[in-house]
């Protein structure tokens, strides 16, 4: 029998994460006494406040390798998402775009408004869970996919369900034969965890979010590429012209300033923190795998950390209901798919579009390890699942 656990053991990373403590510390000052309007530049403390904004977006573009204008402030991805997507459309009036039948609900949704208002979408299929390269493209099927009216490809560079990693420098390789493709990523789940610099990987747009990162929630960011070719959004947030008119609304300085550190952290400590991070998340599978008795996993082989994240384990429970699971395990967090569609009874989107049938999706779990989880825990996340998955048995 498993010993009570008095603090949850929290393996839900891919949803939201624990605050960094140094961020912490960073932002408090900006509650407590720089808490100053950053756009109230005729006093002192805006501009102080300004100054803050201004330091973190500089620290943004050198930890992303890009330049400091090409960043627009927003409330987090799901924002950062429909502003490329709908600025971008609503500028070009009309054509065609592609993207994956897997993407986050915040690009399959803006993107199904835009079919509905006239826009043509193709939604790429992915491979099969049986392919090395399972939840990946296949870039043969984007080279037939493009038209002669195609604006704009959005590829989510790494999974929030699979940790599955699209090929996206061939996928902009591809766009870039042709003039006038734009490229949108929604790398939510892969800044801060995968190495990352805007002066190599040739995106146009790229959304991401703070608390995906050990940063506060309530904070994103749009990077924008200037140079070559520039792009130029319409707006989704009318108000006070902030942003250089690219987004309007009070700029969240607190949330902006912990979002700069954290990921200058994130960055910092990853390849420190890469082999750890997937030593544990192997461990875990492992002994998990042996006590209960094999666990198909859902995705690509957890061996190859270039088209899997480190920290990402999605596998089935064979016989056992994923969310029965987790009843039956309430001192841990883990989840059965995207957050953002937890309230929603429909089985997995991601996982039917690999070819799992409804069982398969059903017996399914999604863990995502962090920085902050330890061998200890691990092992007893193992046994109470262990434990649990027993008790199941039983009862059926």
């Amino acid at each position: 029998m498993v010993s009570t656990v008095d603090t949850p053991i929290y393996l839900d990373n891919h949803a939201t994460t624990a605050l960094d403590p140094r961020v912490v510390s960073a932002m408090v000052p900006m509650w407590q006494q720089d808490y100053a309007n950053p756009h109230s530049v005729t006093h002192a403390l805006g501009q102080k406040a300004r100054d803050l904004v201004e330091s973190a977006r500089f620290q943004i573009a050198r930890s992303l390798g890009a330049q400091s204008n090409e960043f627009v402030f927003t409330s987090g991805a799901t924002e950062s998402n429909n502003l490329a997507l709908k600025g971008l459309a609503q500028r070009q009036g009309r054509g065609h775009i592609i993207s994956v039948v897997s993407e986050h609900p915040s690009v399959i949704g803006p993107l199904q408004k835009l079919q509905r208002q006239g826009f043509q979408v193709t939604w790429l299929p992915v491979l099969p869970n049986t392919s090395d390269n399972a939840g990946q493209i296949d870039l043969n099927q984007l080279v037939e996919a493009i038209q002669p009216d195609t604006f704009l490809v959005s590829v989510m560079l790494a999974n929030n369900e699979i940790g599955v990693i699209q090929p996206l420098t061939e996928i902009c390789r591809i766009c870039q034969r042709r003039e006038g493709i734009w490229v949108h990523t929604d790398a939510t789940q892969a800044v801060g965890k995968l190495p990352l610099r805007l002066d190599e990987l040739p995106v146009d747009l790229m959304s991401f979010t703070a608390h995906k990162l050990h940063g506060p929630k309530g904070v994103g960011a749009l990077f924008t590429r200037h140079s070559k070719r520039r792009v130029r959004l319409i707006p989704e947030m009318d108000g006070g012209g902030q942003e250089s008119g690219r987004r309007g609304g009070t700029l969240n300085t607190p949330g902006i300033v912990g979002m700069a550190l954290a990921m200058e952290l994130a960055i910092n400590e990853m390849p420190s923190l890469f082999e750890q991070t997937r030593q544990l998340r192997d461990r875990f599978y492992q002994n998990l795998s042996t006590a209960v008795g094999g666990l198909p996993i859902n995705g690509p082989p957890l061996d190859n950390p270039q088209k899997r994240l480190v920290n990402n384990l999605n596998c089935q429970f064979p016989g056992i209901d994923g969310h029965s699971l987790m009843i039956h395990t309430p001192q841990l967090c883990a989840s059965t798919g995207s957050a953002c569609t937890a309230t929603n009874t429909e089985p997995s989107h991601v996982l039917q579009a690999m070819g799992l049938d409804p069982d398969q999706v059903r017996c399914s779990l999604r863990f995502g390890l962090s920085r902050f989880n330890t061998e200890a825990e691990i092992d007893l996340a193992v046994g109470l699942l262990a434990e649990s998955v027993k008790r199941l048995r039983l009862e059926t």
